[in-house]
């Protein structure tokens, strides 16, 4: 197999692991999460604050869902009831409820 193919492979295989999760009631758009078993391996949010956000994309990686939600559960936005960091733990639950896990 070629670089480009092995390329688009690889893409291919990232794109069916990857979990996408529209949150409500903030200002992200999407939340792309990426697990390895109960383990964050990658997140990625669409809008929101784009510093704060990217932030705890790096703060979580390498804990588990578990973990993450003990953090962030229940985390509010000003007078919303939720949060981007809410809706993460949404995101994660039904990530990992879709791999089974």
């Amino acid at each position: 197999m070629n670089t480009a193919a092995a390329a688009a492979v690889r893409r291919e295989t990232k794109e069916k692991d990857m979990h996408t999760y529209t949150p409500h009631g903030v200002c992200s758009r999407a939340i792309h999460v990426e697990l390895d078993g109960d383990t964050v391996s990658h997140v990625d949010f669409v809008g929101g604050c784009d510093g704060n956000l990217k932030a705890i994309s790096k703060l979580i990686q390498g804990m588990t869902v578990d973990q993450v939600a003990e953090q962030l559960e229940g985390n509010t936005c000003g007078r919303r009831s939720t949060s981007c960091a809410d809706q993460l733990v949404h995101a994660l639950r039904e990530a990992q409820g879709a791999q089974g896990v």
